[in-house]
């Protein structure tokens, strides 16, 4: 039987030397969600998500990812994950087929299908067009684009968004907030990590806000804004009363 839970984060404490960036977090999100994760810079959003990625070594503490623990199941729960990183860690000399083909090599699809895997993610996304032209030479809602195309190529389970829209202007994100619904639609859990407020508001149905390497507040969307007011506001009240991480 299923899981109802697609990520189990159990006391995850996460060290730098002597620096705590995550202090014995604790998080379930459920199969289906689409889940903000908020909190000030520094306050170890971007350590944890390296930690579920596996690309971030747990010093305490457990992950479990569609039911595979991210450091006894490396390999099987990352398989589960697609990232889509608010930096372009991608060959800015590589074409859109060609990043899209070797991110289908990373992840050990067959020759046979990944072809057609990379022609379904170009028309999707409307990279067709823009197949042999060089990252370097996208508009920044093409690149945009082609990094979430790019999480994608695995059919992942979870998705992981560190600032979508960033860098992008009003059309370009409106347009890209209709594929994540599509997708979250589809059955794709989403977490998605923003400094935009009204983002977060208008995609996401569950929130948590982490400070200091804690969650210091969680609930539905609608539970942080039913006294009316906004969730720039509640945030902002959150993230003041538990302390800027400096």
């Amino acid at each position: 039987m299923q899981d109802e839970n697609i990520l189990t984060i159990d006391s995850l404490t996460k060290k730098y030397g002597d620096k705590v960036a995550v202090d014995n977090l604790s998080l379930s999100i459920k199969r289906g969600m689409f889940f903000g994760l908020l909190g000030p810079n520094g306050a170890g959003k971007s350590t944890t998500i390296k930690c579920i990625t596996g690309i971030g070594k747990i010093t305490s503490g457990r992950i479990i990812v569609d039911g595979f623990d991210v450091e006894k199941d490396y390999k099987e729960a990352r398989g589960k994950v697609g990232l889509s990183p608010q930096d372009y860690n991608i060959d800015f000399f590589g074409t859109c087929e060609k990043n899209l083909d070797y991110m289908a090599g990373y992840y050990g699809i067959p020759k046979s299908i990944r072809t057609q895997r990379v022609h379904e993610l170009l028309a999707r996304f409307g990279l067709e067009e823009h197949r042999h032209k060089k990252f370097d030479q996208l508009s920044g809602g093409l690149k945009r684009r082609l990094v979430l195309a790019r999480a994608l190529v695995n059919r992942p389970t979870l998705l992981i968004l560190d600032e979508p829209t960033a860098g992008i202007d009003v059309e370009q994100r409106i347009a890209l907030w209709g594929y994540l619904r599509e997708l979250n639609q589809a059955g794709t859990t989403i977490i998605l990590t923003s400094h935009y407020l009204e983002e977060v508001e208008e995609l996401c149905t569950d929130i948590a806000i982490i400070n200091h390497g804690k969650i210091v507040a969680q609930g539905t969307k609608a539970e942080f804004i039913k006294d009316g007011s906004s969730l720039e506001k509640k945030y902002l009240a959150i993230t003041q009363t538990t302390g800027w991480k400096e």
